[in-house]
């Protein structure tokens, strides 16, 4: 069995070690009130007994919650006493020291805590290397001196989540819905180059690329393009190749009709089209940003924001050859075809692509075969978001992060060139748990967290205040974001509803189940888990008119904090059936995975909490090997496009590089107690020489996850 220090390495459980720890409280006590040898060696084994039982790997302060309560229930009150004092000292003297110890750790790749914080980052390249140890300078400054000590004791304890300190030292923000268009049309500058407007669609894409990369620079989150602005540069390739052949016609002599002349063009037009839409894909893929990993960046694909027929028929020209790259794949470096992680897509389902017969039904159909093998693209309902957005269909930021409406001087909504200041997130378990079941005490403890989670947003957003936009001049002032002077600061764009500011939440399920005893899909429960939803909302809307700063309600995607709470939860209130008996718990307003129920009666389910989680929610059902079945995919998109504003199909894309199975690689627990991946055919688990893709929590994840993640992933059930 392994176990996690507090550094972060991994090492063997030994039994020893806590023998010698008990002994030693043992000595400081009365020979009278002492335990027999037989006695500590009894407890050390009852703790050992335990551990095996959790089935995952556990972390040396889980373990000391053990030995404490297991001295305690021997009668051994006062050794209890002097061990929880031996404790305490040692955590004084750590605390003088932690981060440098952390670093270390960090550089000799024995962090397994770090290995698995981000799915999508590689801990033993030196570049997120580099990252992380930036990341434990900005924490520990942000734990000392920029942060109020209760929101850091609530964070530490699990009772709100203060997202991304690492990045808090610096006046960074969340995510972006980047400006592509104004930046391709009216030209911008790149570290320090001008661009101007491309005469090209190959020559677009390059530049999209670059742009990319240089935003994921300069913030922490995710950023969304759209290929809209992509698609006027098709009709200036197809006119410049036009002229190219006009001129061989006239150089050579050779003529061509008209219909000869126009099918000529258009082969080499699809041409470059797919030459450019290989840029972007292998550019996102391949590139490395300065945080370590590929850009977490959306493509939106949306044909009804073409502003011309043209355009539309062009756009949907693009989308057809992201989507056949996309299923094609990537090779790994064995030679196989793998499931990229990024670029995220999103697919707009729209009444000219959704019923049978329609013009671009051959899309989503493309679309369908494409989720089936690769988990993208995911999909908004044109109809859906239409109806809870003032009319608007728009893409979110990154994963799930969605603005709300802003109109600008003139009146027209405003989406491309606006971003979201940050997230601190509510663990709604705890707010449950610490209420006793009392209805009264939740409401009012509910109050002091919600204001605890608010001064934690302004600090995030005071953070931002007075940033010169020179900090990162492709957001600030060449387009990305803004078009802002130099030297000039930021502050206007932070108020107004320009930006968005996160309240985020986890855990609703579990909550409601603690408190009414139900899930919170039975009917008798679901009342009082709105309920939940709606405060929040009331409280962004109170925040807002008290500030003119755009509070909005947010779903979690939690990844490793997942873990972090589900820990955190079971020190302060033991295992509860059914709330905080597992390694993890649920992201936002999500059922539990564990809770049978078919696709089509969750989404539908869960799209009333959609609405009420404007600043962002996607919904997911799980779905086997389906490559086999695409009318099923058909049925459940048109699901998605009447009943639901944002949802996505989870399948199963794996690649054993040793044996080259590709399929389902599935999770099992070793015989050191810790969850791993496994080849179902070879048996094969080096995690370095597999590929296994799963949709962390709105995005796909490659790097694998911590114990508590896994587990999540391990035990959800099949909706169809």
């Amino acid at each position: 069995m392994k176990i996690i220090k507090r550094n972060g390495e991994e090492v063997i459980f030994d039994n020893q070690k806590i023998i010698t720890a008990i002994s030693k409280a043992n000595k400081e006590v009365p020979l009278s009130e002492q335990l027999t040898e037989g006695q500590v060696n009894a407890i050390a084994n009852a703790v050992e007994k335990k551990c095996l039982a959790e089935n995952h790997e556990m972390n040396v302060e889980a373990i000391q919650d053990i030995v404490e309560n297991e001295i305690m229930k021997a009668g051994a009150f006062e050794i209890a006493k002097k061990y929880i004092t031996y404790r305490y000292q040692h955590q004084l003297m750590r605390k003088a020291n932690s981060t440098d110890s952390q670093i270390l750790s960090l550089l000799e790749c024995q962090n397994e805590e770090v290995k698995q914080e981000n799915s999508n980052k590689n801990s033993t390249v030196v570049s997120v290397q580099r990252d992380y140890m930036a990341g434990e300078v900005s924490k520990d400054i942000t734990k000392r001196f920029l942060l109020d000590e209760d929101i850091v004791q609530a964070h530490e304890e699990g009772i709100i989540h203060f997202h991304d300190a690492d990045y808090f030292a610096q006046h960074m923000h969340n995510c972006d819905l980047v400006n592509l268009d104004d930046m391709l049309q009216n030209g911008t500058v790149i570290s320090g180059t001008k661009i101007d407007k491309p005469h090209s669609f190959s020559t677009a894409c390059n530049i999209a690329t670059q742009i990319i990369a240089q935003v994921a620079s300069s913030q922490y989150g995710g950023q969304s393009i759209s290929l809209t602005h992509l698609a006027p540069f098709v009709d200036i390739s197809r006119q410049k190749i036009r002229r190219e052949m006009l001129k061989i016609q006239e150089t050579t002599g050779v003529k061509y009709t008209d219909e000869q002349l126009s099918e000529i063009v258009e082969l080499r037009l699809k041409d470059e089209i797919t030459r450019g839409v290989q840029t972007i894909q292998y550019q996102v893929v391949t590139l490395m940003t300065t945080n370590g990993q590929s850009p977490f960046v959306t493509v939106f694909m949306y044909l009804n924001e073409a502003r011309t027929e043209q355009e539309k028929s062009d756009l949907a020209m693009i989308i057809e050859e992201v989507l056949k790259q996309r299923y094609q794949g990537v090779k790994n470096e064995a030679g196989f075809w793998v499931t990229p992680a990024f670029p995220k897509l999103i697919y707009v389902l729209e009444e000219d692509n959704v019923e049978p017969g329609s013009k671009y039904y051959y899309l989503t159909e493309l679309a369908a075969k494409c989720t089936a093998r690769r988990l993208v693209p995911d999909y908004i309902s044109e109809k859906k978001m239409k109806e809870l957005k003032e009319g608007n269909c728009y893409p979110c930021m990154g994963c799930r992060s969605f603005l709300t409406v802003y109109k600008d001087e003139n009146g027209k909504p405003k989406f491309y060139g606006r971003f979201n200041q940050g997230v601190v997130t509510i663990n709604l378990v705890d707010v449950a748990c610490s209420s006793g079941g009392d209805m009264d005490s939740f409401w009012e403890l509910f109050d002091d967290r919600l204001e605890l989670c608010h001064r934690a947003l302004m600090r995030r957003h005071e953070r931002l205040l007075n940033t010169p936009s020179d900090v990162a001049p492709i957001l600030w002032q060449n387009g990305a974001l803004a078009r802002l002077k130099k030297g000039e600061t930021i502050n206007k764009l932070l108020f107004g509803g320009y930006s968005t500011i996160s309240l985020g939440y986890a855990g609703l399920c579990e909550a409601v189940r603690y408190m009414t005893g139900k899930p919170h899909t039975d009917p008798e429960a679901t009342p009082f888990a709105l309920k939940i939803m709606q405060h929040m909302n009331d409280k962004c809307a109170e925040w807002r008119a008290q500030s003119n700063i755009a509070f909005s309600l947010y779903g979690t995607p939690l990844e490793s904090t997942t873990y972090k709470f589900a820990k955190c939860l079971k020190k302060r209130f033991g295992e509860i059936e059914g709330v905080t008996d597992k390694n993890y718990i649920t992201n936002s307003y999500h059922i539990h995975v564990t809770e049978p129920v078919d696709a089509f009666t969750k989404l539908t389910f869960e799209s009333q909490f959609q609405e009420l989680s404007p600043g962002g929610a996607v919904s997911y059902v799980e779905v086997p090997n389906m490559e086999n079945n695409i009318p099923a995919v058909m049925l459940l998109l048109k699901h998605i496009y009447d009943n639901i504003m944002y949802a996505e199909l989870n399948t199963k894309s794996d690649c054993c590089q040793k044996c080259g199975y590709t399929g389902e690689i599935r999770v099992i627990t070793d015989e050191e107690n810790k969850l791993v991946w496994e080849c179902p055919n070879c048996g094969n688990r080096d995690q370095t020489t597999m590929n296994v893709a799963r949709r962390t929590c709105g995005y796909i994840g490659t790097q694998y996850w911590n114990q508590g993640r896994t587990q999540e992933i391990k035990e959800r059930v099949l909706h169809l």
